[in-house]
């Protein structure tokens, strides 16, 4: 029925598929389930605490909230739906839980102005941005992968609920990463 050549193409073209999907696939970032990492300092861009040097971990004590580390060369249009998406959907259905979006850069005073102009776009509720003025790879301790777009980290308190890294997503990766979140208290 096919050729030799036809069947070696579609094997071919399936094995390619299959390769590229695991190249996009998630990746091991961020502190394990159940680790306290250490605490770390991030400059506040927006919202209430904007010019501020915050402890994100001190601040909210036993408050749950997501943390999502994301290396500024990395920032794009699909991520930027990620973030306001789930900013739109927290509000709606967690609005206990608070997301920081840190970025990770070597030129933090870039990253401090673009990001009030970002949020503006953005119109988030319940999102702040800030940055991570002492590693572009993140805090040592937290585990940050190098290869992960974007890093979210959920926290109750100073301990890690889960992390997930991504090397690609968009705002269709945002039920998945609701689905992992406790409930409510």
């Amino acid at each position: 029925m096919f050729s030799f050549r036809a069947r070696c193409f579609w094997s071919l073209t399936a094995l390619l598929c299959a390769v590229s999907s695991v190249a996009l696939a998630d990746v091991v970032s961020g502190p394990t389930a159940g680790s306290k990492p250490e605490a770390f300092k991030v400059a506040i861009a927006t919202g209430d605490d904007a010019g501020k040097e915050v402890d994100l971990v001190e601040q909210r004590k036993d408050k749950p909230q997501i943390l999502v580390f994301i290396p500024a060369d990395k920032w794009d249009r699909p991520m930027a739906r990620y973030l306001k998406t789930l900013d739109t959907e927290l509000s709606e259905k967690r609005p206990d839980l608070r997301v920081v979006a840190i970025w990770l850069t070597d030129d933090a005073n870039k990253s401090k102005e673009y990001l009030p102009k970002a949020d503006q776009s953005l119109k988030f509720k319940q999102t702040t941005l800030g940055v991570y003025e002492k590693d572009k790879n993140g805090p040592n301790t937290w585990g940050i992968n190098s290869d992960a777009h974007l890093t979210a980290i959920s926290m109750s308190g100073k301990v890690a609920d889960f992390s997930v890294g991504y090397r690609s997503l968009n705002e269709t990766d945002v039920p998945d990463l609701l689905k992992k979140l406790k409930p409510a208290k």
